[in-house]
């Protein structure tokens, strides 16, 4: 089977789960905070969703400036789609990291995007996933919802990855005939073990993999005490090359999706809502000028969203660089004055309740990084 490019940027959106006490001696020692990362591929344009209150806009984006946008603050307004996140805005649940990006200036979604999950610089040189390390340094390794795991969470080799998680599987006495086909204590025998003990919402079939549906998935099982606490959304769709819209549009559509998912979440994780920390995650932005096509082409510099009630209050945290020519990323793209990383890193300490500088070193290679754990969330 031959994938395209178009293809591989437009696929179903997919969820996996990790990090489950059942599997998982220090997650059940310690307070359940749960992280979503909501993977946006295609190049997230920050400009576009939370966009700045700067005549340079009107300039640069004649026919896909954003009308009818939400207040902020006095410098931003938000995309009229994040109805949900303009609503956490105000319930002080949901703040923006603007001006920020993954430490990667090209402009392929492919490279890009294997940066965005393995945290390095130069693509494919690494075969493990920031989110990956992170859990393996916070002895987090438990039991995976998905299959194919995403690079992302991709660590020891101790994650529980080899079995699709929707899908019907056989009647449970079939499964126990299976499973003592093996040595017991065999590796084989030990994930069909963690199979049969996975809850029911993780056993049934998908449907047709629409995002908001497997959010009411993850929401149910992230509400559980001895649930999973980590889930990674995979959306797509991102790259408006063309038709890129204003308050309509493909990239309007796409932000919809996201706000969806993020509906779905606030409203079935109960009072896990508060102990939960919503994050999107893209290989970069898009350039400051619309194209020919009523789109954008690919940039640098863009937004991270963040919802959930360890967000500490709602704010844009910027080191805005400005919209002026000179100001630009070789004078066509948002510059990024924050490596993202910071912010994911930050996630992580907050989450698993281990130190910045731990986490840094070990997820991020000691890169200098800063350490925003305190002004970004609730710990």
């Amino acid at each position: 089977m031959t994938v395209n490019r178009r293809d591989f940027l437009t696929a179903c959106g997919s969820l996996t789960l990790l990090g489950s006490p059942v599997f998982n001696a220090r997650a059940a020692t310690l307070s359940k905070r749960n992280l979503v990362i909501i993977m946006l591929r295609g190049g997230m344009d920050g400009l576009t969703a939370v966009q700045p209150r700067d005549k340079a806009m009107e300039r640069a984006r004649p026919d896909i400036l954003v009308e009818g946008t939400k207040k902020l603050t006095s410098d931003f307004n938000l995309h009229p789609r994040l109805e949900t996140f303009h609503e956490c805005w105000k319930e002080g649940t949901a703040s923006v990291f603007h001006a920020t990006s993954i430490p990667y200036t090209g402009r392929s979604h492919f490279d890009g995007q294997n940066l965005m999950e393995t945290g390095a610089h130069v693509a494919y040189a690494e075969k493990t996933g920031w989110l990956g390390r992170g859990m393996d340094a916070a002895e987090l390794q438990g039991l995976a919802a998905s299959l194919p795991m995403p690079l992302l969470l991709r660590g020891s080799a101790e994650l529980d990855n080899y079995y699709p998680t929707y899908m019907r599987l056989p009647h449970k006495t079939i499964m126990e005939k299976i499973q003592a086909s093996y040595t017991p204590g065999s590796e084989l025998e030990q994930v069909l073990r963690k199979i049969r003990h996975r809850p029911a919402a993780m056993l049934r079939e998908a449907g047709d993999n629409e995002a908001h549906e497997l959010a009411l998935v993850a929401a149910q099982e992230l509400s559980r005490e001895d649930g999973p606490r980590i889930a990674v959304f995979d959306l797509d769709g991102f790259d408006t090359h063309a038709a890129q819209g204003g308050s309509d549009g493909e990239h309007g559509e796409q932000l919809n999706n996201y706000d969806r998912v993020l509906r779905v979440l606030k409203d079935n994780l109960g009072d896990a809502y508060n102990d939960t920390l919503i994050l999107t995650l893209t290989e970069f932005g898009r350039k400051f000028e619309q194209n020919g096509g009523y789109g954008t082409e690919h940039g640098y510099g863009t937004a991270v969203l963040m919802a959930g009630g360890l967000v500490k209050k709602a704010e844009i945290h910027a080191d805005w660089p400005g919209l002026k020519s000179k100001d630009l990323f070789e004078g066509q793209d948002l510059n990024a004055t924050v490596d993202a990383r910071s912010v994911y890193c930050a996630a992580m300490a907050a989450c698993f309740d281990v130190d910045f500088a731990y986490m840094k070193r070990h997820a991020f290679w000691d890169e200098p990084l800063t350490d925003l754990t305190d002004s970004l969330f609730r710990v």
